[in-house]
C-alpha cells in the first residue's frame, strides 16, 4: 500500500480524486493496482523525534520546538497517539512511549535539558521501526531539529540507503529563529538542507525551515492537513524477478496537481500491465 497526498497549485489538499484520475508506475512501467481509497480523518500515530543537543538551548529554539508540538497536540483527534524520542550526541532515548495523554508529552519536553552535539543521522536510522509501535495504521515521524549533524557514527550516504523504501513519512521541521551567526557560512547556517529535503521527498513528506512563530505554526498545520487527507493505492507483488529496490511514480489526471508519495519499495516485481499491441 502506498499512501500519498495531493495538493493543487496553491498547496490546498485535493479531496475529490477518483481511481480513474490516478496511474501508478514502477520503474517507469504501468502497474495493475487492486485497491484505491481515501483515508480521511483516520487516527494517526505521531512519533516526535526531538533534537536535544546543546544548540537547541540557544535563542529560544527549544521553546519553538515546544510550540510546534503544542500546536500539533492541539489538533489531535480521537484515537491519535504520540511518542516522544530525544536525541543528543549518539544517544536516542524514548522519553514518552506511545500515549494519548498530551500532558505527558508537553511535560517531558519541559524537562529536556539541551546538551552535547547533534546526531540526527543515527537517530533517524532507528525511527521507522520505533514508529511501528503506534497502534494506528496511519503513522508519521516529525523530526524537530536546528542544526547540522556533527556526532553521528552513520554517514550521510549510509543514512540515505537505510531509509530507502521507508513506508513512514518523515517531516523535517527545522527551527532557525533567530539565525545563528556562529555557524559556518555557505551551508544555510550549518543545516544539511539537501539531506533533509531528500528524506522528506523519499518518504512522501515535506520539509519546513521556519524562522518565526507564525510560520512554524503554519508548517505544523500543513503536516496535519497532509496526514488527514491521504489516499491509498496498492498492488500485490508477483513474487517474480527477485528482491530489489524499485521506484514509484504516480501520475494524476491534472498536471497542475502535486503529489507526495514515498520514492519506492524493496521487493519482487509488481503486476505490470500487459501492453496490447494493435495488429
Amino acid at each position: 500500500m502506498i499512501p500519498f497526498a495531493v495538493a493543487d497549485k496553491k498547496g490546498r489538499s485535493v479531496g475529490t480524486l477518483q481511481a480513474k484520475d490516478v496511474s501508478l508506475l514502477v520503474d517507469g512501467k504501468p502497474v495493475a493496482t487492486d485497491m484505491f481509497e481515501r483515508v480521511e480523518n483516520a487516527p494517526i500515530s505521531f512519533t516526535i523525534l526531538l533534537d536535544g543537543s546543546g544548540s537547541m538551548g540557544l535563542a529560544g529554539k527549544m521553546q519553538g520546538a515546544r510550540l510546534a508540538v503544542e500546536t500539533l497536540l492541539g489538533l489531535r483527534r480521537r484515537g491519535d497517539d504520540f511518542a516522544l524520542y530525544v536525541f543528543a550526541n549518539r544517544e536516542v532515548k524514548e522519553v514518552v512511549p506511545f500515549s494519548k495523554d498530551a500532558r505527558k508529552i508537553l511535560a517531558a519536553i519541559d524537562a529536556v535539558e539541551p546538551w552535547g552535539k547533534t546526531a540526527f543521522y543515527d537517530a533517524l536510522a532507528v525511527m521507522p521501526d520505533k514508529s511501528l509501535l503506534g497502534e494506528n495504521g496511519a503513522k508519521t515521524i516529525i523530526l524537530i531539529t536546528d542544526g547540522l549533524d556533527n556526532a553521528s557514527a552513520m554517514t550521510r550516504s549510509e543514512l540515505a540507503k537505510a531509509l530507502q523504501g521507508v513506508s513512514v513519512p518523515i517531516y523535517p521541521l527545522t527551527i532557525r529563529f533567530p539565525v545563528d551567526t556562529t555557524l559556518p557560512p555557505g551551508d544555510e547556517q550549518g543545516l544539511d538542507l539537501q539531506l533533509l529535503q531528500q528524506i522528506a521527498d523519499a518518504s512522501g513528506a515535506r520539509m519546513a525551515v521556519e524562522t518565526d512563530v507564525d510560520a512554524l505554526k503554519q508548517a505544523v498545520y500543513m503536516i496535519h492537513q497532509d496526514m488527514r487527507s491521504q489516499y491509498l493505492i496498492g498492488f500485490t507483488p508477483t513474487g517474480k524477478g527477485g528482491v530489489k529496490y524499485r521506484r514509484f511514480s504516480i501520475r494524476l489526471a491534472k498536471a497542475s496537481w502535486q503529489v507526495r508519495a514515498r520514492a519506492g519499495y524493496s521487493g519482487t516485481e509488481p503486476p505490470y500491465k500487459q501492453v496490447v499491441r494493435k495488429q
